[in-house]
């Protein structure tokens, strides 16, 4: 792979970025007195050097553009129109050489990496919970987040999961830019298994195989890679440009089979835990609050362990902690929130710095920018971090309860739940048998209590009947408490069982108290 060699010729601190006005700017260096030109447009950056390709004569400000987008040569009156760095005096002539800008910026739980002129974006999630109801963004987005996600020029999602594929903030993006190229992973469990159902209208998804280069310019390309533990579903992503390598491993527990490069100039990985129902969902036996506190707190240990020794090991020039950026915020989940203690970004970050001190660690915030650029020529550079607008509000404190929840709640009285019939229907459809469980679901309200109406039901899944009891048989038995609204949205949209686990949407016992894959690998399918 060629060396790129990295030269600042134009640097900016956080005020005088805040000061660039809308449209065309010109700054002067005052390392070498040389003149430069930089585009603003909705926090969205160009530049490009004050010296027209014809004669090499100075550009100054064009009186007669109104759109504050076009520069005209002193010398033979070129124009230079600087949104899309193309002559447009005379039309059809040169493309400008646009400075290479090499920015990474988040905003809350969407990565937002600009090379060059591209826009590239990973796991966009802006709007409304995931997981049914069950997670809810950390962070309050920045005002322009949405349209810089519409303003992108690719966009990879990782995985199925919704808090990487989210079906509110992708609508937006469908109705205003529903041909946007969106790259997934050829996984066997579909990324968009559920495009059509959503009536989210995007017309330009590429399924990608893995391994393969995918070249967007002579700078920029690409590869997908499969996890080596759920190669169905998740999957990872390294990105190369000039060179220069960003790995992602997203939500992936092997990535690529634990095959992975070193010295990468950026690492990004998951870093909260959290994500599992298990074990603040079950009851009964030996979950009690102290037993749960005590896993949790190991359990956390451990990943956090992992992930900065994983770090450690590959000795990226930068890490980036990516993905677990969320929050049980809904008033119901607040037993969830305080017993589901997750890892924080700093803390991992403060693991690495005290493990590998060379490697540089970046605790993301929204609308703060990280200019790699910078940060690769000089680590130390505290130029090479923007912080957030100053009162920026970087956490979130209120998400539209009210207009996703009554959205799951508008499945109770759908006139198929009238009937009890829909019970065997759709059982009979997931096609689960020959295994000898019995399970006994119950719907509740948002405590878990019993409702009048709400159905209470059987299913042996050994030859898939419905009895009014348990079989006399020895036979392993889960009792499920689903919250009715989230479990017939569940069933009436044909959704995964995954928005009811993951999402804490239900209270689980067992007995015996054993881990059922297949049971497990059928409600991640229905």
């Amino acid at each position: 792979m060629a060396s790129q060699i990295a030269k600042v010729l134009l640097s900016l601190d956080a005020e005088a970025v805040g000061s660039l006005k809308e449209g065309v700017n010109f700054k002067k260096s005052p390392e070498d007195g040389k003149c430069y030109i930089i585009f603003k447009s909705n926090n969205y950056f160009k530049a490009c050097k004050n010296q027209c390709k014809h004669q090499g004569g100075l550009f100054v400000k064009d009186v007669e553009d109104l759109d504050a987008m076009t520069v005209k040569c002193t010398k033979h009156n070129w124009k230079l129109n600087v949104s899309t760095m193309k002559y447009v005096n005379p039309p059809d002539s040169f493309l400008q050489d646009e400075l290479g800008k090499f920015l990474h910026q988040l905003s809350p739980k969407i990565h937002f990496l600009q090379f060059g002129e591209r826009r590239f974006m990973f796991d966009p999630w802006l709007k409304g919970p995931a997981f049914a109801r069950g997670w809810w963004l950390l962070h309050e987005p920045p005002a322009d987040a949405l349209d810089r996600l519409c303003a992108a020029d690719l966009i990879y999602i990782s995985h199925m999961h919704s808090d990487h594929l989210s079906y509110p903030t992708l609508k937006v993006l469908a109705e205003r830019r529903p041909d946007v190229p969106i790259y997934v992973g050829d996984t066997s469990r579909p990324v968009f298994w559920y495009l059509e159902q959503s009536q989210v209208k995007l017309t330009n998804i590429k399924v990608t195989p893995f391994g393969v280069w995918q070249h967007i310019d002579d700078h920029l390309r690409f590869m997908i890679l499969m996890d080596g533990v759920h190669p169905e579903m998740d999957t990872c992503i390294i990105v190369d440009y000039k060179g220069h390598l960003i790995l992602n491993t997203v939500d992936c527990t092997r990535p690529n089979g634990g095959r992975l490069p070193q010295n990468v100039d950026v690492l990004m990985t998951d870093f909260a835990g959290g994500a599992s129902g298990f074990p603040m969902t079950f009851y009964g036996g030996k979950y009690s609050d102290s037993w749960k506190a005590e896993f949790i707190k190991n359990e956390r240990k451990k990943l956090l362990n992992y992930k900065a020794t994983l770090v450690k090991s590959l000795q990226p020039r930068i890490y980036c902690p990516f993905a677990g950026y969320f929050v049980e915020a809904h008033p119901s989940d607040r037993y969830i929130k305080d017993t589901n203690i997750k890892n924080s970004a700093e803390h991992l970050n403060a693991l690495i710095n005290k493990l590998a001190p060379a490697i540089k660690t970046w605790t993301p915030q929204p609308g703060a920018v990280l200019d790699l650029g910078l940060a690769l020529r000089d680590p130390t550079s505290s130029e090479a971090i923007t912080n957030p607008p100053a009162g920026a509000k970087l956490y979130k404190d209120s998400w539209e309860f009210y207009l996703y929840v009554n959205e799951l709640n508008s499945a109770i009285k759908s006139d198929i739940f009238k009937h009890q019939s829909w019970i065997q229907f759709y059982y009979t459809w997931a096609g689960f048998q020959n295994y000898n469980l019995v399970v006994r679901v119950i719907e509740t309200d948002d405590k878990f209590e019993c409702i009048t109406d709400g159905y209470d039901y059987l299913v042996d899944f050994l030859d898939l009947s419905f009895p009014t009891k348990r079989p006399d048989r020895e036979h392993a038995y889960l009792e499920i408490k689903n919250r009715i609204g989230v479990m017939r949205y569940v069933v009436l949209h044909g959704c995964l069982w995954d928005d009811l686990y993951i999402g804490f949407q239900n209270r689980i016992s067992r007995d015996p108290d054993i881990y059922h894959h297949k049971y497990r690998r059928l409600i991640s399918h229905v």
